[in-house]
């Protein structure tokens, strides 16, 4: 047991050192779009206004985000006297983890699930899914409740705001000049060889760099399930636990009414589960997950 837990401890800092390195490629894309868009149009005013949209959007995101996945979810304050054991457990683990008490909230969903949100300690939520509380026992509970509960403690509503913030700058700035490439908005003589591999460039960046911010972003998703894998193992001090639950929740089959593409990453595990993939023919589906595959978080759990 002794060795597992440093071996995710291990794991967690490598998952951060990723993470980040995936914002710094995130933020090159970033920058080497804004180049090449900026160098066309010779306009550097589109630039701020994209970035101020987009900053705009995902402070609002972020400052409400409670509010707005609460509300989407139709989640209901978690009554204490009927589910005084899941209250126990948050508050038990709050201690460990040096946290403040989280509000906590339950959704009516036969489906096994939990998420956590808020923009910082103090406006914090943890909440759990009916079919959560029937389908597994205390130890797989409280592997569960430690992951959100490390979601809240690695900040990662702050993490997942700043990839919106890219990824949506990106998508504006994009968007802004397919647009005016469609309506001859610009006046620029692209005849020349240098006017045309400008265009050529910058047609490029408009198709492809969405798709690869939309992939930095989703990667970025990822390693924060990872990170919250090994820190609730931690604080939980029972890898095995959240193990057996992420093979339980991934093996039910309900499929979840709340479940949607704004809230989807929030989630544990995937509320579309194998619904995407019926579908697909191929496993590119896997770039555009927001969780990793189950079978490797409980290998890195189980230390195998």
């Amino acid at each position: 047991m002794q060795n597992n837990l440093s071996s995710l401890k291990n794991q967690g800092r490598i998952n951060m050192f990723k993470t980040w390195s995936l914002f710094f490629y995130f933020s090159l894309i970033v920058i080497g779009a804004g180049y090449i868009f900026s160098q066309y149009f010779g306009n550097s005013n589109i630039l701020y206004f994209a970035v101020g949209f987009s900053i705009l959007m995902s402070f609002f995101s972020y400052w409400f985000s409670d509010k707005l996945v609460l509300k989407m979810t139709k989640a209901k304050p978690l009554n204490k006297a009927e589910y005084p054991e899941i209250h126990e457990m948050i508050v038990n683990l709050c201690q460990k983890a040096d946290l403040p008490l989280p509000k906590i909230y339950i959704v009516d969903e036969s489906a096994p699930n939990a998420f956590a949100t808020g923009r910082d300690y103090k406006h914090s939520v943890i909440a759990v899914t009916k079919g959560l509380v029937q389908v597994l026992n205390k130890k797989e509970l409280e592997g569960v409740l430690a992951h959100e509960l490390s979601h809240i403690k690695n900040k990662d509503m702050l993490v997942s705001t700043m990839a919106v913030v890219l990824a949506g700058f990106i998508t504006i700035l994009s968007d802004i000049f397919l647009r005016s490439l469609i309506w001859g908005s610009f006046s620029r003589d692209d005849r020349n060889s240098a006017g045309g591999v400008v265009l050529i460039l910058a047609l490029a960046g408009a198709i492809l760099a969405p798709i690869g911010a939309t992939l930095m972003r989703l990667a970025v998703s990822r390693k924060r399930e990872f990170l919250a894998d090994s820190s609730g193992a931690l604080i939980s001090g029972n890898p095995e636990g959240l193990a057996s639950a992420l093979e339980k929740i991934s093996s039910h089959a309900t499929p979840m009414r709340a479940a949607n593409n704004a809230s989807a990453h929030l989630w544990i595990s995937d509320p579309f589960k194998g619904m995407r993939k019926k579908n697909l023919a191929t496993n590119i589906h896997k770039l555009f997950l927001t969780h990793p595959p189950t079978r490797e978080r409980v290998r890195i759990l189980r230390g195998q």
